[in-house]
């Protein structure tokens, strides 16, 4: 009797297992939406209706972007968090949402690695260090020679987005590296930053690729050096930081795609698979670029392993340069 009834259990956990199974490798059985932390119209939100579309045409579902913006994006990310962890919400943010956040604030609703499921990183986002045209700097090591020559009477003043932004954090990266106390000086957005460069407001600044390109193509004012591992094909003849022999300033953002904590693994490797083709697609690879962004792939673990490195470095910068978000 005893052998029949864990005959029967066996039987019945198979079978429950077996459907299990099933339900997983029919996902998707109705619509994805994908929530987008920023407004219409970003690079994230390009990128993430991008990715709709694409997974749309290889997961046969819908697959929608809703926009929640808000609190600098800890509206949207705590929204999927909180989520039904079953693949059909998933969030698109860049690092600022997985790192930059949770490296300057302790009181987040979300913790970027227990709270989700981690699919991919797509894109990676450099950022560049400009000049204006009237500085007696022509490279960043006569950038950084000025800075620490400046320190003892002020301290060098340099654009930047606000308090824990990433041109905040790659600015004080290299203050840090030339040994010289620098000046952050808060604009509302790129625009801005230019026109202040250009009149003279600050010396030094620090934007996005893509935003800044134009900008120095026009003669309005000068790239000195990028982030990441290589050139960036918008501005060639720019040296990396580590070209120019600051390897210290390593600040690059990116994107990424996230479920929620506790997605079903079968989930997470359909969307995974679907990504990695979708990121193979020579279309997609253009229209990443022509973002100013460099299309990638960078599965579960690496997008992980990513998080707890660069929050521990974001921390240590924002302790040694006294940078808090509340």
């Amino acid at each position: 009797m005893t052998a029949r009834f864990c005959a029967a259990v066996m039987a019945f956990s198979l079978a429950v297992a077996a459907y299990a199974g099933d339900a997983h490798a029919a996902y998707p059985e109705q619509p994805i939406k994908i929530v987008v932390p920023f407004t219409p119209g970003g690079a994230t939100d390009t990128v993430a209706r991008l990715l709709a579309n694409k997974l749309s045409g290889r997961l046969g579902q819908s697959v929608i972007v809703e926009n929640r913006p808000g609190a600098s994006t800890v509206i949207g990310a705590d929204v999927v968090a909180r989520a039904q962890p079953d693949g059909y919400t998933l969030l698109l943010s860049g690092s600022t949402t997985y790192t930059v956040l949770p490296a300057l604030n302790p009181s987040l609703p979300y913790d970027p690695v227990r709270s989700f499921e981690h699919v991919a990183i797509v894109a990676l986002a450099p950022v560049v260090l400009l000049a204006q045209n009237g500085l007696a700097a022509t490279t960043v090591q006569e950038a950084a020679a000025l800075a620490k020559q400046q320190s003892s009477k002020g301290g060098l003043m340099y654009g930047t987005f606000g308090p824990g932004s990433a041109p905040h954090l790659a600015g004080e990266m290299f203050a840090e590296a030339a040994g010289a106390k620098m000046v952050p000086v808060p604009y509302k957005g790129s625009a801005q930053l230019i026109t202040a460069m250009i009149g003279g407001e600050v010396s030094l600044g620090v934007d996005t690729v893509s935003s800044a390109a134009p900008q120095v193509r026009a003669g309005k004012v000068r790239a000195l050096a990028v982030t990441g591992e290589h050139r960036v094909p918008q501005m060639p003849d720019v040296p990396t930081f580590e070209e120019a022999g600051i390897p210290q300033v390593s600040f690059v953002g990116w994107y990424a795609l996230a479920a929620p904590a506790h997605t079903p693994a079968p989930v997470i490797d359909t969307l995974n698979r679907a990504v990695a083709q979708i990121m193979q697609d020579p279309q997609v690879k253009k229209a990443v670029s022509d973002l100013a962004l460099e299309p990638v792939f960078l599965p579960g673990q690496a997008f992980k392993d990513r998080i707890q490195k660069e929050v521990q470095t974001f921390s240590a910068v924002a302790k040694r340069a006294e940078i808090k978000l509340e």
